[in-house]
């Protein structure tokens, strides 16, 4: 056995686990059914378990317990009960960071320290919607009948959730916290290249007093435990979070059962510098923007459009600044970029380098990385338009295509000129320009002089390719929760009408 094997079982069994990968199910840790699943240290390459699909048996299972579990949490608690045992999952979950962040670390190949903050971002959370339990309300509506017309909210029930592996428990947490909190249960399959830390976070929030398989994880592929899961008859939504592709699938499979979706799907997002900005902080944010969590994340400012007049001072400054990053083992303090999450993804970026080589991009890379693993250098690629496959495909890596442009007019048309709408960023100095170029770009998210602010308070997710549905904010509160409206005759002498009451 590995060094590094040892430290994820370590690390497993810090968290409340055993030593390989297991569902969890109406409480309890549960085996696999399926084809075997092998779990790779992305540092390294190596093997760190193996373990089982969860299977449609499991599945069945974890749908049955939810529906139960479910009706506990709405009609046996209060509102402001279920926010109270939220806030103490906030707090259980805090008191645990570093055990799940260490976790998180090994399996994602996340920098710890980024790993840190996402825990406590997760913590945030179930604080934020926990807050928001005893505040769902309808509103009484002024009809013209004479009726006493008011709404509420009601949960949907069963809510099937698919997260993705480039940040695994913060879009556990991003997805669970806002479902429960609407009085619904959750059944979630995490990514099964990372599926531990999400079940080692539902473990915890059972600590705090959540019901008895009211959120249960299921451990596997999508083709075989997602789709049971998507089909199962007491599923009332599906959310799924990653790629283009997959989210299609997705979406065709839960329409042939008329459920509704929300999906949060990748971006090419379009990060614009004008010559009249602060050029150091741009290029400081540019490199955070595409550098930061080796490019894994659907925002990532993956299209660098720079005014001609600048273009080539700030891609030698994002060329030269990027030497410095740290590249290395992701447990390590000092490592600010650690290795690609998996092979797939890893041969994937690599294609996509070779592509834009054969295209006459002119490519600037660090040579020297760390030995072993699924590691790509910080790369910036030059000579290229928008047309080309690396500023139209989503790459999903460190990897930057930086185009120029000459006018505001011009530099929002190749911004627009994508398939994606997620997410978009402005560097001036001018106000107006600003606002106008936030206002003309199609994206979900937009920022002016930063780059990848987010938080559980404001609604985020995107068009087009880039999905539909909000999974944050209050927005996500009206994702999970159906308006009800009710209607009482309030006249002295009620009458029934044949036709619609004018």
């Amino acid at each position: 056995m590995t060094d590094r094997e040892n430290l994820f079982k370590s690390y497993m069994n810090a968290v409340g686990l055993n030593d390989t990968v297991e569902n969890f199910i109406n409480g309890k840790l549960t085996p696999g059914q399926g084809e075997k699943i092998l779990l790779v240290d992305p540092f390294t390459g190596i093997k760190l378990t193996q373990y089982c699909d969860a299977g449609s048996n499991l599945t069945e299972n974890a749908c049955t317990a939810s529906n139960s579990a479910q009706k506990i949490w709405m009609n046996d608690l209060s509102a402001a009960g279920r926010g109270q045992v939220m806030q103490r999952a906030s707090l259980e979950i805090s008191n645990n960071l570093e055990n799940l962040a260490k976790l998180e670390s090994i399996v994602s190949g996340k920098p710890i320290r980024d790993c840190r903050v996402e825990v406590s971002k997760v913590a945030e959370m179930f604080s934020y919607y926990g807050g928001w339990t005893d505040k769902l309300h309808g509103e009484v509506i002024p009809v013209p009948s004479g009726h006493l017309n008011y709404t509420i909210r009601e949960p949907l029930g069963v809510i099937f959730q698919i997260t993705p592996w480039n940040a695994p428990i913060f879009t556990a947490g991003w997805q669970i916290a806002p479902a429960i909190a609407c009085g619904n249960g959750v059944v979630i399959k995490p990514s099964e290249f990372t599926p531990v830390t999400t079940v080692a976070l539902v473990r915890y929030l059972e600590i705090s007093g959540l019901p008895k398989g009211l959120v249960n994880v299921l451990c596997g592929l999508g083709g075989s435990t997602g789709q049971s899961a998507i089909k199962n008859e007491l599923v009332r939504k599906v959310v799924f979070v990653g790629s283009p592709i997959t989210g299609k699938k997705v979406a065709i499979s839960a329409s042939e059962s008329l459920k509704p979706v929300v999906l949060e799907l990748g971006g090419k997002s379009a990060n614009i510098v004008f010559d009249d900005c602060n050029l150091e902080h741009a290029s400081l944010g540019a490199q955070a923007a595409i550098f930061s969590g080796a490019g894994q994340s659907c925002v990532s400012g993956s299209r660098l459009l720079i005014q001609s007049s600048i273009y080539n001072e700030l891609t030698s400054m994002i060329s030269s600044g990027m030497k410095s990053i740290k590249l290395g083992d992701p447990l390590d303090e000092n490592t600010q970029i650690g290795p690609i999450s998996n092979l797939k993804q890893f041969s994937h970026i690599q294609n996509i380098i070779k592509i834009a080589k054969k295209e006459g991009a002119n490519v600037s890379e660090i040579s020297d990385l760390p030995k072993g693993g699924y590691f790509i250098s910080p790369t910036v690629l030059t000579n290229l338009n928008n047309s080309s496959t690396p500023a139209q495909t989503e790459i999903f890596g460190p990897v930057v295509t930086a185009i120029p442009f000459e006018t505001e007019d011009q530099a929002v048309a190749i911004a627009n000129d994508t398939s994606f709408g997620l997410a978009g960023a402005v560097w001036t100095n001018n106000v107006g320009r600003a606002h106008r170029v936030a206002s003309k770009v199609t994206a979900g998210t937009f920022w002016i002089n930063s780059y990848k602010a987010i938080h559980v308070s404001s609604p985020f997710g995107g068009s087009l390719s880039s999905g539909f549905g909000r999974s944050s904010g209050l927005e996500a509160l009206m994702e999970y929760t159906a308006p009800k409206s009710v209607w009482l005759d309030s006249a002295e002498t009620p009458s029934i009408s044949f036709g619609y009451v004018a």
